[in-house]
């Protein structure tokens, strides 16, 4: 089963990632990090619901300690919506964000839905302003936004998101469902030559002022990889990342299809009847004649680049990262922050613990092997 996350949902964010993550669930894109947005000069605590649902369970976790976090972080499981059943047509899609849609009815299909099918929203790093049994709709808010101690110190606050059937077990840490965009989430691939003025720094982390956004408020972008599509992910302090393409990168004659659709805005879809993404392949024979973004969508290795160096080999459209360094006139960092924005500010994100930037400094960044 794959779920598929519409514009609707997203558009309730400025950011949002699937890989720029050590955890898991982000391995594969099997979960979505959500930013609200930052403060000037300090976090946002908002923590708007991305689907409606109905609480089924609150609970405390245990964090890694660290200085600037809680004691504990925070769990919040939904049952979303399905008010219309999960048959219904397009045109429903969206009401809440999601969109869902089944490809078989057969009962021997692990991967099926049927009407009788529910999702689970997973949703982390909130404190919960609402109890087992509340329902909540999209957009209104869950509680307050925590300071992880699972973030990095250059993260910034966020809603972390991934769906499980539910017959899953909603507390383990693995087990999401693979997450794709929807077709019509608009995203705009930037290209970037690795310059840029210091526009904005922290104690961890240094903002520059490229590339633009062209569009702030209309669409999604993020930078450009040299063969297309947007990279995602941390370049290269995690261990892999992402390529994702315009219009979520699905081809006319995808295998994942999906026949009816929710009205919640997540669409749901068995690929070949086994829980997985399309890094699985298919029989696509040698693919002579088919292009990068197909190679990627259907599971055929590629070489990943940036302004002509190497990154790294992406299986679908997951990257593993090979033996890199980041430098920033000549002088190593610790990398690259990638992901999708919206707002004006967005800008390449320089993570630099051991480093500072002035605001107003010229910089020329590079990625090495």
């Amino acid at each position: 089963m794959v779920v598929t996350l519409t514009e609707s949902m997203l558009a309730r964010y400025e950011r949002f990632s699937l890989y720029n993550s050590p955890y898991p669930a982000h391995d594969g894109g099997c979960a979505i990090d959500l930013y609200p947005g930052t403060l000037e000069g300090g976090r946002t605590t908002d923590a708007p619901n991305p689907v409606s649902g109905t609480v089924l369970e609150t609970k405390a976790v245990s964090a890694p300690s660290k200085p600037y976090a809680p004691e504990h972080d925070h769990l919040i499981v939904l049952e979303i919506d399905d008010e219309n059943g999960i048959e219904g047509s397009n045109e429903s899609a969206g009401w809440n964000g999601i969109d869902t849609g089944s490809r078989s009815s057969g009962a021997d299909d692990p991967a099926s839905v049927g009407k009788s099918d529910e999702l689970l929203a997973r949703i982390l790093h909130v404190e919960p302003e609402v109890e087992v049994g509340d329902r909540v709709h999209a957009g209104e808010s869950l509680g307050m936004l925590v300071r992880s101690g699972f973030f990095a110190p250059w993260v910034d606050n966020h809603l972390h998101v991934g769906f499980r059937r539910s017959d899953q077990n909603p507390v383990r840490a693995t087990g999401s469902l693979p997450l794709e965009l929807g077709a019509d989430v608009d995203i705009t691939p930037l290209e970037w030559d690795g310059t840029g003025t210091v526009v904005d720094v922290g104690d961890t982390y240094a903002i520059l002022d490229s590339p633009t956004h062209p569009n702030p408020g209309a669409s999604f972008a993020g930078i450009r990889a040299d063969g297309g599509g947007v990279l995602d992910g941390g370049l290269p302090h995690y261990d892999g990342g992402g390529i994702l393409e315009p219009g979520g990168g699905a081809l006319e004659n995808s295998s994942a299809e999906a026949d009816s659709t929710r009205p919640d805005g997540l669409v749901t879809a068995g690929d070949d009847g086994n829980d997985g993404d399309a890094s699985d392949g298919g029989d696509y024979g040698d693919a002579r004649g088919v292009n990068d973004v197909a190679r990627r969508t259907h599971g055929i290795a590629s070489d990943i680049s940036l302004n002509g160096n190497r990154l790294g080999t992406a299986n679908g459209r997951t990257i593993t990262w090979d033996e890199l360094v980041v430098t920033v006139d000549g002088e190593e960092i610790t990398g690259l922050s990638l992901f999708f924005a919206r707002d004006a500010d967005f800008g390449a994100k320089l993570v630099c613990p051991d480093r500072s930037f002035a605001v107003g400094q010229r910089v020329q960044v590079r990625v090495e092997s």
